[in-house]
């Protein structure tokens, strides 16, 4: 596996799933709480979400076969969400909508809304899919993009185990810089995808 495919699954998992940008709301999940609870919480969260995931990402690409849709129409697709995705990190609209859904979580909110849609959301399952199928369906390829996913997911897990420090150290200015950066990466990976895409239909060469 090429090591720009490397980087390019990890930047692009890394954005979407956005561990940094769960610390707030994971904070907010869970007022109240000791390390010990904060730390079952996250980790059942973060074992369903790896298990959705994965499901997507084996499963995904021959679901799109048999309803008819292309390879290269999902990267289109998949591409213009992701792209959504991070114009409402550069302006703020995930963070807000994020932060809407505390109100409504129940006492044990693991299942939802930390492992859905926190953190294997639409975003997130729709670039399993592109990244599988950007792998060229290879085992070693597709086994490469769920160890990307795990590892990313293993980082997020991490961050909520120091979740409160973090929050203290990094401030309301430093969670916006890195949201905004991120927001950024993630629009030129989003375009890549359209593009990529649309070379796959064959109308640009």
């Amino acid at each position: 596996m090429e090591t720009a495919f490397l980087i390019t699954a990890f930047a692009t998992l890394f954005v979407v799933i956005d561990p940094p940008g769960l610390i707030p709301m994971f904070i907010a999940l869970t007022p109240g709480m000791t390390a010990e609870q904060r730390r079952v919480i996250g980790g059942r969260a973060c074992v369903i979400a790896i298990f959705i995931l994965t499901m997507f990402g084996l499963l995904g690409e021959a679901v799109l076969s048999v309803i008819g849709i292309s390879m290269s129409a999902f990267r289109i697709a998949g591409g213009i969400l992701l792209f959504l995705t991070a114009l409402d990190m550069l302006f703020e609209r995930r963070t807000q909508r994020r932060e809407g859904q505390t109100t409504n979580a129940d006492h044990d909110p693991s299942v939802f809304p930390i492992a859905i849609p926190l953190i294997a959301g639409p975003g997130a399952i729709a670039t399993m899919i592109l990244l599988v199928g950007e792998a060229g369906g290879t085992w070693q390829g597709t086994l490469t993009v769920h160890l990307v996913m795990i590892f990313v997911v293993f980082l997020a897990f991490l961050l909520f185990l120091i979740a409160g420090p973090l929050e203290r150290l990094l401030g309301r200015v430093g969670t916006v810089v890195i949201t905004r950066l991120l927001g950024m990466l993630l629009a030129a990976l989003s375009v890549q995808f359209v593009i990529d895409g649309i070379k796959g239909t064959g109308l640009i060469g």
